[in-house]
């Protein structure tokens, strides 16, 4: 049986110290809300939803579990919280800020702060085939920043890609929505099936956990760097292990960029996850080690231009 969207709680809903201001996006696994704190900060919020476990109907609060789904529910949601503590530590300009998580309506939440800008795949869709190879330099250099904490904190996020690639006012981009309870509730005898983002998972995401790692969210920055150039998502990688489809970037995109850029992006898109870098200090070596000039105005100016286009007319 198919799962079905949850409908998302009613604007005005207080949880805790925050109003709940309007819906941002609903998922598979949660809904997400933009919100107001005690200070009327705005604030995201984060709700542990699946909508495979669990149903809420609208104009309803409290979500409904049938009793033969309750097991799954508590564990993805003691998951869940668990990344929330984890990620409440992280304190790094490149990684989303987690403010708060608590429990309430019979499932968890987590506060995160509210960036102004756009996303990565926004980005993308508006510079089509039409992004340079400083503003690609620039952009994950610092993303590889952030995603290095978060590998030193034994965390992996497992679901980059470029919608959870956010792009500030400044340009400096920030992951945001981890995806590592996800991939634990996909794990085991009596875990959820797992989520993919086709294109931007690893292979070894469709596969064991045990294989899992840095390398893991190092195919997904590959990926993400290819969508770049290429102005879409590449092959879904379960389907590149049978047939492989995906043009080489060092072939597809010769001439336009550098070779060195080029055969990075190829080696982190390997099938093999050993064939790799294996940390994420390996690959900011070789990134840098051809590093254009660092961007300044000119990107800046490229972002605020783009997100006064997609203000609505």
């Amino acid at each position: 049986m198919a799962s079905q969207a949850n409908h998302p709680l009613p604007c005005g809903t207080r949880l805790d110290v925050y109003r709940i201001d309007r819906q941002l996006s609903v998922g598979g696994f949660s809904v997400v809300y933009l919100a107001s704190d005690a200070e009327d900060n705005p604030v995201v919020i984060k709700e542990y939803l699946p909508a495979s476990l669990a149903v809420r109907r609208e104009g309803d609060v409290l979500p409904s579990v049938k009793p033969e789904k309750r097991a799954m529910f508590t564990y993805g949601m003691k998951c869940f919280f668990e990344e929330g503590s984890a990620l409440s530590r992280l304190r790094h300009p490149n990684v989303v800020r987690v403010l708060n998580f608590f429990r309430a309506n019979d499932t968890v939440y987590m506060v995160m702060g509210y960036e102004r800008g756009t996303t990565l795949q926004d980005f993308i869709r508006k510079h089509k085939g039409n992004i340079s190879e400083r503003f690609i330099r620039g952009a994950f250099t610092r993303l590889l920043n952030g995603l290095r904490e978060v590998h030193t904190h034994k965390l992996l996020h497992l679901d980059i890609k470029p919608s959870n690639i956010y792009l500030r006012l400044d340009g400096n981009p920030v992951l945001l929505d981890f995806g590592a309870a996800r991939q634990t509730l996909a794990s085991g005898g009596k875990m959820l099936k797992p989520m993919y983002t086709p294109g931007f998972a690893a292979p070894e995401q469709y596969q064991s956990r045990e294989l899992l790692g840095p390398w893991s969210d190092i195919y997904s920055i590959g990926a993400s760097m290819y969508a770049c150039l290429a102005g879409a998502a590449p092959q879904a990688a379960n389907l590149r292990v049978e047939r492989d489809q995906v043009q080489r970037a060092a072939k597809r995109f010769a001439g336009k960029y550098s070779r060195q850029l080029l055969e990075l992006i190829d080696w982190c898109m390997k099938l093999d996850h050993l064939d790799r870098p294996q940390s994420v200090f390996a690959l900011q070596k070789v990134l840098a080690s051809g590093a254009a000039e660092p961007p300044g105005a000119d990107l800046f100016a490229s972002i605020v231009r783009h997100i006064r286009d997609l203000r609505p007319k």
